[in-house]
């Protein structure tokens, strides 16, 4: 079975049509079968040169400081030197690990400047379990940037006006093509928090992330209660209780 750190990834599942407002209709809220985000690969387009980090020669280390203390060989093979020099750029005690801020400044060279509380949460779902500390290291980083990169290309599919901002109608297909069929009243839930007070929620590329992440990891964490896939399972009130409040404490 395919997983980024440990945990399954989901399939995707037929997207509606476009134009269409019909629910999706599926079996069960997840699809069984299971893909992977590959974590070599560099999705988005490389950033425009005045945005990348310096080029570090592997001959000197006069642009980067010291040496550092740990191998960058740690890095998936055949992961893109910019999803590298992202990492480097930002570890600069070279500890070999990153943490909130220095996360979101690494992702902006690639994507945008995400909210502190979307890197977070990125954080907690990516970060080796074994850790304690909210940080990651090249591999999750890797996993981290080509799964956005996954991300991103959805959103793009589901913004037909092209805005830069998905609706509540285009979040649910958005989901549904990943796979996860999202009740309405939950949507609306998930939604209600990105309302500016003129009662038509839209959300940015960053808060689309965030509602992604937490359907799919709270998908995820029921998934392991439900082997079969059949859209139902047996939790005691402390499993549930688990399950939910590292959602809500985590960022």
């Amino acid at each position: 079975m395919a997983s980024y750190n440990g945990r399954a990834a989901y399939s995707p599942s037929a997207p509606p049509l476009p134009g269409t407002d019909d629910e999706p209709r599926i079996a069960h809220p997840y699809h069984p079968t299971t893909t992977t985000y590959s974590v070599p690969s560099y999705a988005p387009s490389p950033p425009s040169a005045s945005a990348r980090p310096h080029t570090h020669s592997s001959s000197s280390s006069s642009s980067y400081g010291s040496t550092p203390s740990f191998s960058y060989t740690a890095f998936p093979p055949d992961t893109h030197p910019d999803v590298i020099r992202s990492f480097q750029m930002v570890d600069r005690d070279h500890s070999g690990f990153i943490e909130d801020k220095e996360l979101q400044q690494a992702l902006s060279s690639g994507y945008q400047k995400f909210s502190l509380r979307t890197i977070r949460l990125l954080l907690f779902l990516f970060k080796n379990p074994s850790q304690s500390s909210l940080r990651i290291g090249p591999k999750d980083f890797a996993a981290l940037w080509s799964c956005l990169g996954q991300w991103r290309a959805t959103f793009e599919r589901f913004d037909r006006d092209r805005s830069g901002k998905i609706d509540a109608t285009e979040l649910r297909d958005a989901l549904y093509s990943l796979g996860y069929m999202v009740p309405p009243s939950v949507l609306q839930l998930l939604v209600s928090r990105y309302d500016g007070g003129n009662g038509r929620a839209e959300l940015n590329f960053d808060s689309f992330v965030e509602c992604g992440m937490i359907v799919k990891g709270l998908t995820e964490k029921f998934k392991e209660k439900d082997p079969r896939y059949t859209g139902s399972a047996k939790l005691s009130y402390d499993e549930f209780l688990s399950m939910v409040i590292p959602f809500l404490v985590a960022y």
